[in-house]
C-alpha cells in the first residue's frame, strides 16, 4: 500500500480497530429480547451498518414496544456494548503497533465511527491509544451516518486535510462507500475474511500484523 503525498488516515472504529461484532449482537439480543422483539439473524444482519438509533427505530418499528422511550432502549444497548467492551479482549491483532508507526511518521490520525460517540473514550482508553489520535468524530452528531460522507468531511475539516490527501481504513460496503463519496482513497480491512466484496476500494489489507 503507498501512502504516496497523504496527509492524514483516517480509521473506522468497529471492526477495524476493535472486533465487536459479537458484542453488538450479544446487546442488541439481550436488550431487545426484553422488549418482546424476536431478533433474527437475517435482520440483524441488515441492521449491522446502521446507527444505533436507526437499529432501534428499526426494531420498534417491526415489534412496538410500550413504557420505554426508543431513546432509553438505545441507552440501555450502548450502556451494555460498553460494559462488554470494558471487560472483552477485543482489539484487532496489531492495530496499536500500526497506528504508532503511521503517527511516528507524522501522519494526521482520525476516528470516524457510525457508533455513538459515549463509546469512543471508552474504546480508545481501555486500550490506551487515545493519545495517537488527532480527532475523534461519531455519526451521532450528523444528519445521517455512514454511507453518507458526511461524517468523513467533518473528521477531515477537524484534521485541516482535504479530502484527496486521506487514506481511510474502512471493513464495510457502507463505510468504503461513504469514504469514496467523500473523495478520499480507501483501504478496505478484511481480517482475514476471504468472503467480503471490496471491489470499491483503492487497496486491501488483510492483517495489520
Amino acid at each position: 500500500m503507498n501512502l504516496g503525498d497523504k496527509k492524514a488516515v483516517i480509521f473506522d472504529m468497529d471492526g477495524v480497530i476493535i472486533d465487536t461484532e459479537k458484542i453488538w449482537k450479544q446487546a442488541e439480543k439481550e436488550i431487545f429480547s426484553s422488549f418482546g422483539v424476536k431478533v433474527t439473524e437475517e435482520h440483524s444482519k441488515v441492521t449491522q451498518s446502521m446507527t444505533t438509533s436507526q437499529v432501534t427505530q428499526f426494531w420498534h418499528e417491526k415489534f412496538p414496544w410500550r413504557h420505554k422511550s426508543l431513546k432509553e432502549v438505545e441507552q440501555m444497548v450502548v450502556s451494555r456494548v460498553t460494559e462488554l467492551i470494558a471487560s472483552e479482549e477485543c482489539l484487532i491483532k496489531g492495530v496499536k503497533a500500526f497506528i504508532e508507526k503511521l503517527k511516528s511518521k507524522n501522519y494526521k490520525i482520525g476516528l470516524a465511527t457510525n457508533s455513538p460517540y459515549v463509546l469512543i473514550p471508552t474504546v480508545l482508553d481501555r486500550f490506551e491509544i487515545a493519545h495517537f489520535f488527532d480527532t475523534v468524530s461519531s455519526a451521532e452528531f450528523e444528519e445521517k451516518g455512514k454511507p453518507d460522507p458526511a461524517i468523513y468531511y467533518t473528521t477531515a475539516r477537524k484534521l485541516h486535510v482535504d479530502p484527496k490527501d486521506c487514506l481511510v481504513i474502512e471493513d464495510s460496503y457502507s463505510g468504503i462507500l461513504a469514504a469514496k463519496q467523500a473523495g478520499m482513497t480507501v483501504a478496505a480491512f478484511s481480517n482475514g475474511n476471504k468472503q467480503i466484496e471490496f471491489e470499491m476500494a483503492d487497496y486491501r489489507i488483510d492483517s495489520f500484523e
